[in-house]
This record gives structure tokens, C-alpha cells and sequence, in this order.
């Protein structure tokens, strides 16, 4: 599968972060074959027709609405009119972490990496226009540089993306961060890092360096699940991208993810989702 990545100078700026428009779905960045990319994308869109799959989510597409795409999240798009009318802001983790001096910022972003609410909310039309406004602005910063234009964007970018957090948590009925909670941002970091050979709480609370009991504290009062319940969640969420987007077998999956045996994974994926691997891969065949 192929995973575009960010390159400044192909995309005529001098920083890891763009804003691009299309009004219709040909492009590098709107492919209706599988593919992931290496950075993140809000996606504004004042008209869309079709639908994308997100993972094994399918999220059909309409007008006035946001989309969230978190790096190297699998998706694939399907367009059933060609009249559409996207704005792209895109960016790589580390033009975050560089631009906002906080290594778990995108993590404190609710609709990043996010497991069980749509990764799309449905806006206004008249904030829509005021975000694309807002973009247009970026893209003249980044296009006519000026001594300042660091400071103007990093003030422009932190009010899109903390704005549509705000959004987010109000039409999903999420908390917005709590103070001092930031154990459950790391421990969600670190499991994007290493679901693939850890699967125990025990492990990332060792990482992190603080007893189980404290680190599953942290995570139920920002996320209103235990730990345990959110690590398997994203193992499952890896289950289901390896049975979707690849050609391996359970034996070469539960190899892959450290499942001392193809049955335990199997057990695992009947247990988490009431059905069995065949019966889920039937179910999107068919849909």
C-alpha cells in the first residue's frame, strides 16, 4: 500500500504544514485506491458527494462538514459526483511539536486517534466560511513569507485546531482536557508506538513510570474508559486494518502483533466485536 509522504519542496512551501483546495476529486491527496500518509489532515468541505473509508469506518460525505485524518491512517476515497469543493490543512507531528513546543499536542486533539466517536463533525455553513477564511490566510503567509509570518500562523492554526476540539467534544459529549491528566495523553502516545509488541497496561505504565492504578485514573477521567478498555480498542482498530488492508493470513497477523497463538487472537477479535474474522470481512465484502 502506498503512503504519500510530505515533501516541502514538491509542495512549494518551506515548512511541514500546507493548506490546498480542490473542487474536484482528482489529485494526489483524493486517491480511490487504499493508501495512508505520513502527516495529519482536516478537511474542510463545503460540497462532497460519496463517501471514505477510514479504517472500517465508512463515513459518507456531505456538505458543510469537517473531516479528521490522523498520519498513516489507512482510508480510500469514493466519489460519486465529480463537483466537489475541499480545503486541505495538512501537517506533519513534528511541525506540531516544533511549532508548539508540546510533544503530545495532537494527542490532546479529541478527534485525532480517535477510537469510538465519527472522525466528522457537520458545522455551519457560516463557520465553514469563517475556517476557510482563516485558511486562506495561512496559505498567503506560507505562499508571500513575511519576518513575522511564524508567529501569525502559529496563532491562526492553534484557533482552527483548538476551535473544532471544542466543536468536536460538544457534538460527541466528550470532556475537554482535564488539568493535570497527562498521563492519559502519553499513555496514548505510546500506545501508537508500540501496539504492535504491547499489549499489557502494566507495560506502558513501567514506560511511563507510575503504578497501574494511578495510570488507569488518568485515563478514565479524560477518556471516561479504563486503560484497558482503550488498549483494546486500538489493538483491535490494528486487527482490523491488518484484515482489511493486507494480504496476510490470522497465523501471519497474530505474528505481526505478538499473539502467542492465531486462536488467541481470534478469541480476542470474537470477544471485542460478537463476531468472527470471516464473518467481519463478509460484512464489508457485502457492504
Amino acid at each position: 500500500m502506498e503512503t504519500l509522504k510530505f515533501h516541502k519542496t514538491e509542495c512549494g512551501v518551506d515548512v511541514l504544514l500546507n493548506v490546498l483546495h480542490f473542487e474536484s476529486p482528482k489529485g494526489v491527496y483524493l486517491k480511490s485506491v487504499p493508501f495512508t500518509a505520513d502527516f495529519f489532515e482536516v478537511i474542510f468541505m463545503k460540497k462532497a458527494r460519496g463517501n471514505v473509508i477510514l479504517g472500517d469506518q465508512k463515513i459518507e460525505l456531505s456538505d458543510n462538514s469537517v473531516l479528521f485524518i490522523s498520519a498513516f491512517q489507512k482510508r480510500q476515497w469514493n466519489f460519486t459526483a465529480s463537483d466537489q469543493d475541499f480545503t486541505i490543512l495538512l501537517f506533519q507531528e513534528d511541525f506540531l511539536n516544533d511549532f508548539f513546543a508540546d510533544k503530545l499536542f495532537a494527542y490532546r486533539l479529541l478527534y485525532f486517534y480517535q477510537l469510538h466517536c465519527p472522525l466528522k463533525i457537520d458545522v455551519t455553513t457560516e463557520a465553514l466560511e469563517r475556517f476557510c477564511s482563516i485558511l486562506e490566510e495561512i496559505k498567503s503567509e506560507l505562499v508571500l513569507p513575511k519576518s513575522d509570518s511564524v508567529h501569525i500562523i502559529r496563532s491562526l492554526l492553534y484557533y482552527i485546531l483548538q476551535k473544532l476540539n471544542r466543536a468536536y467534544a460538544s457534538q460527541n459529549q466528550l470532556k475537554l482536557q482535564q488539568d493535570g491528566e497527562h498521563y492519559a495523553f502519553q499513555f496514548k502516545r505510546l500506545i501508537e508506538l508500540h501496539i504492535k509488541e504491547k499489549q499489557r497496561v502494566q507495560d506502558y505504565a513501567t514506560m511511563l513510570g507510575i503504578s497501574r492504578i494511578s495510570l488507569n485514573k488518568a485515563v478514565k477521567e479524560q477518556f471516561s474508559i479504563t486503560a484497558t478498555q482503550l488498549l483494546k480498542q486500538r489493538l483491535l482498530l490494528e486487527v482490523k486494518n491488518y484484515l482489511l488492508h493486507s494480504q496476510l493470513t490470522i497465523s501471519e497477523i497474530a505474528y505481526k502483533l505478538h499473539f502467542s497463538e492465531p486462536n488467541h487472537l481470534m478469541r480476542f477479535f470474537k470477544t471485542q466485536t460478537g463476531i468472527t474474522s470471516s464473518e467481519f470481512l463478509s460484512e464489508h465484502s457485502s457492504s
